[in-house]
């Protein structure tokens, strides 16, 4: 009878675990060897042919015939990145795309059109497509606003109003939702290697917050910073952000830089950081305390726990409101008023991510706008995505007589057969203990000055 209760208490907590997906991983994450150069290559333009198979439909959606993109090199459009074959760098010379609804005249042709062009030749035999296909409305991405929408420079824009004449011009249009759509949606099959990129974003915190990399006393945040830097070279990731390693006091609030400090026992510690492999980008925040060993300590004090668990409620609270077609402003407001009700203070300030480090779609508040944004706040959520869970919740730590800020971010998806989301990795529910038990030990993989 002990054996079947023990049994039962056992799946309950495996389907919790499977149920939820919110648990702190149970195993320390280990580095992820990516495929091959070569092997990557296949993947993503595997991914990119499924991504532009998609247009057509777009396009019908938003009752658009073709969408024209001219960029040239090293003044790309913004969307470039997501439509360009692997061992692209750069358009070439003056790339013209011409995306099309596979309709009329063009039925059966390749889509996207592309011309590589430095003579001049593109606009006389684009004229002549145009004038055969007709196309009612043709998108241009001239947003003001929205970066995945706005990619085509002026003096591209001054080149095709020259060339393509009044009459085409009066029937361009801009439409942000394209490159919105375009760029968010998820690509079937890449989950299970974004997965690898999280655990390895993990293995990476959970070695540089540990006394194989710090020694109390000695190294500085700037040291672990660059460890950063030195370590994803050796695994061939590179990352869109220099990390940001900080020392948290009261006045600490989220920013663009780490702090100069010597990392001491009873340090709170931060990091942010992600990083880029295989057309893909991280982004996470976790937390870390500096064991007093000196002094007997062998946990963080209750106070600090109780940080993370705040931040994990607030983590909570903003996943279950977000849905698809609310706008990020909208979940932000339900989320505030949530927090409201049960008495946590904080901010929240999520962002899509994926292709990019800061992806297309709605973003839920901003650091500087913690109530209400203009523009990309109002946009909606899209199905099938991943987004990037970012916040702090205020804490008082009665161990230290003071209030902090605790930060975290985790990265998420929609899992459709659940219909909710699901952390990618899993989430940080715990310090990481940075334990220096070993006096004589030194940090094996060191930073040069």
């Amino acid at each position: 009878m002990t054996q079947l209760r023990v049994a039962i208490f056992l799946l309950l907590l495996l389907y919790n675990h499977i149920a939820q997906g919110q648990l702190h991983p149970y195993s320390p994450a280990v580095y992820r060897r990516l495929p091959s150069l070569r092997e990557q290559a296949a993947i993503l333009d595997g991914w990119r042919d499924g991504r532009v198979a998609r247009i057509p439909a777009l396009l019908n959606k938003y009752n658009i015939q073709a969408w024209l993109i001219s960029q040239r090199e090293y003044a790309e459009d913004t969307i470039w990145w997501s439509v360009k074959s692997a061992t692209e760098y750069a358009p070439h010379r003056r790339t013209v795309l011409l995306f099309h609804t596979n309709t009329s005249s063009l039925a059966g042709q390749p889509n996207p059109l592309r011309w590589v062009d430095n003579t001049g030749a593109v606009w006389p035999e684009l004229r002549t497509i145009l004038h055969a296909y007709n196309p009612r409305r043709i998108a241009l991405n001239t947003d003001k606003d929205v970066a995945f929408g706005g990619g085509l420079h002026v003096g591209e824009y001054e080149v095709l109003a020259r060339e393509l004449g009044e009459g085409w011009m009066e029937r361009t249009v801009n439409e942000p939702m394209l490159g919105i759509e375009l760029v968010a949606a998820r690509v079937p099959d890449q989950l299970e290697y974004y997965r690898e990129l999280q655990e390895t974003t993990w293995a990476l915190i959970e070695e540089a917050f540990s006394e194989r990399v710090i020694d109390p006393g000695t190294t500085t945040t700037e040291d672990v910073e660059w460890w950063y830097r030195e370590k994803m070279l050796l695994l061939n990731v590179t990352t869109w952000n220099h990390p940001r390693v900080s020392v948290i006091t009261p006045e600490s609030f989220p920013g663009w830089a780490g702090t100069k400090d010597v990392i001491r026992e009873g340090d709170l510690l931060h990091v942010d950081f992600g990083i880029t492999a295989i057309g893909l980008n991280t982004d996470v925040q976790h937390m870390a305390y500096v064991l007093r060993t000196s002094e007997g300590e062998v946990d963080a004090p209750t106070g600090l726990k109780e940080g993370i668990e705040k931040a994990n409620r607030m983590q909570d609270i903003v996943l279950a409101r977000m849905r698809a077609g609310k706008t990020g402003n909208e979940i932000l407001k339900e989320s505030l008023d949530q927090m409201k009700l049960e008495g946590i203070q904080g901010q929240v300030y999520s962002h899509p991510i994926g292709d990019w480090g800061h992806s297309a779609g709605a973003v839920v508040g901003f650091t500087n706008l913690p109530e209400h944004v203009p523009v990309l706040g109002e946009l909606p959520v899209q199905p099938n995505t991943y987004y990037s869970i970012e916040l702090y919740a205020y804490s008082f730590v009665s161990e230290r007589n003071e209030t902090l800020r605790f930060r975290l971010e985790e990265n998420a998806y929609w899992d459709a057969e659940t219909e909710g989301w699901r952390f990618v990795y899993g989430r940080q529910e715990r310090l990481h203990l940075i334990n220096a038990t070993r006096p004589s030990h030194r940090p094996s993989f060191v930073v040069q000055p």
